[in-house]
């Protein structure tokens, strides 16, 4: 079990909630979304602050679930010194060691972007985010602020795949991960791979924990990050280990 105090004190920071809209996860559902007035200053300490808290980051908005009678969106993070892959995840690193990521600001380029949108259009042309736009691409995964990273992963020149994340004082938060939609890459397990580079990215830093965003135990598009072990879950105020993936 492990626990950890906020920085600072968030008490004194203004918020407000969404209207009830469809829950994107689960069906049938409403959710209603808590997040921290745009007003506020992100200034150092609070969005590591309120990181602890399970919030996250979409585009310049700091958020977190605040659902009426429901609390299956659960904040996972992986401690990444006691991380141990999987045998299909040794494999996944094994396929990709041809690979090579570098960190770069969180800025707009034109390369990125159009990845991003055949990716989408290929991968989630039913889904919340199609079509894709430049705004919409700017609004989501660019700022300019010194926390906002990109990785990007690629095969000699070509571009193969770019993951947002940000550094926080006491881990990663990996935010969102597109790649190469030809089925000649499928093999390479893109997906995952940049989710272990982001473990292997925060173990060189020193830093304790990459966070994953949100796990919903009936949600199937959520059921991968139980294969990253072990992982700790938000519980109230207080992180847990979850003793089993299930």
């Amino acid at each position: 079990m492990s626990s950890n105090a906020p920085h600072q004190p968030v008490r004194d920071l203004r918020f407000f909630l969404t209207v009830p809209h469809a829950c994107s996860y689960l069906e049938g559902r409403e959710a209603t979304t808590l997040f921290l007035d745009p007003q506020e200053s992100h200034s150092e300490g609070v969005y590591d602050a309120l990181a602890l808290l399970g919030f996250r980051r979409s585009g310049r908005h700091l958020y977190r679930p605040h659902c009426e009678g429901c609390s299956a969106c659960l904040s996972v993070r992986i401690p990444v010194a006691d991380f141990a892959p999987s045998r299909s995840q040794r494999r996944v690193r094994r396929r990709n060691a041809d690979l090579r990521w570098q960190v770069r600001p969180a800025l707009y380029d034109p390369e990125h972007y159009a990845l991003y949108d055949r990716y989408i259009r290929t991968r989630h042309a039913d889904g919340d985010m199609y079509p894709p736009s430049h705004e919409q691409y700017r609004t989501f995964l660019t700022l300019d602020e010194p926390y906002a990273r990109l990785m990007e992963f690629r095969l000699g020149h070509q571009l193969l795949g770019v993951t947002a994340f940000d550094r926080l004082d006491h881990g990663l938060s990996a935010i969102y991960t597109f790649f190469d939609p030809d089925p000649t890459w499928n093999r390479r397990s893109l997906g995952t791979f940049a989710v272990l580079s982001l473990v292997a990215y925060a173990q060189h830093l020193g830093l304790p924990h990459l966070y994953l965003g949100y796990w919903i135990r009936e949600c199937r598009k959520m059921a991968y990050k139980e294969a990253y072990q072990p992982l700790e879950v938000l519980d109230g105020r207080h992180w847990r280990r979850l003793l089993t993936a299930g």
